[in-house]
């Protein structure tokens, strides 16, 4: 199973003294797209008010954009531990135990904007650029990505889809490939973006912790039985419901 997850605005800073290795990140094809992409970053740091208006920053946060000018040097961390947020502050990884967060590394990929999909323990930089992002120099980001991305999904197996839109945009999942796309909800309907966010995380933490062979949706659905996680069918075949957790 793979499990793709969006990445998070909000990062911790710092990491090992250790910069991006391109090719040791997960999904190598992509390698090409994503030495592009680092290179029209760089270039674009180059320019402050340029980046500023690219990227869409504010006055206080004009410090981000060094951290593109810096992304071949610059310290880095496992993807996992290196984004914040709801999501992620449910996730927890840090506090895993060493057989979770292996599975998380053989489990997870992170959809970023700048290095598309990455395993959870792949080791990144600092960085600043979402899936909107226009960045001279490249085509916009969807069509960059996208077709690329869904040529690696391909043969990865089942795949669990925990991406927001704006991702599965960056490399929608082929029509051949095994796959269910999961929509939290409420009792009464859609959950919002924090519950969304929370519920996602603690359904990676859960099958991290227990770490199951999951080749199928009722493979998955049965695990989730067992652990008492709410997630169900709906009448697409392609979707799953996780009941939001408050």
């Amino acid at each position: 199973m793979k499990i793709l997850l969006p990445p998070s605005e909000t990062k911790r800073p710092g990491g090992r003294a250790r910069p991006l290795d391109v090719a040791s990140l997960a999904l190598r094809a992509l390698a090409p797209l994503r030495e592009a992409v680092i290179d029209a970053l760089v270039a674009l740091a180059g320019d402050p008010a340029e980046a500023r208006r690219v990227l869409g920053l504010s006055e206080r946060q004009l410090g981000e954009i060094e951290h593109d000018r810096m992304l071949r040097t610059a310290p880095t961390m496992a993807a996992v531990d290196r984004y914040t947020g709801v999501l992620y502050d449910a996730l927890d990884a840090a506090s895993l135990d060493a057989a979770a967060r292996r599975w998380l590394g053989a489990n997870v990929l992170i959809h970023s904007a700048p290095f598309g999909p990455v395993g959870a323990l792949d080791a990144i930089p600092m960085y600043r650029l979402g899936a909107a992002a226009s960045v001279p120099g490249i085509p916009p980001l969807r069509r960059h990505w996208a077709d690329a991305v869904s040529a690696e999904l391909a043969d990865v197996g089942f795949i669990l889809d925990l991406r927001s839109e704006a991702y599965v945009a960056l490399g929608p999942i082929p029509a051949s490939a095994p796959a269910a796309y999961v929509r939290v909800v409420t009792d009464t309907g859609r959950a919002l973006n924090h519950f969304n966010k929370k519920s996602k995380g603690l359904l990676v933490r859960s099958l991290a912790r227990s770490r199951p062979r999951v080749r199928s949706v009722r493979a998955l659905l049965e695990w989730a039985a067992v652990e008492s996680v709410p997630l169900r069918r709906t009448a697409d075949a392609g979707v799953l419901e996780l009941i939001a957790v408050a």
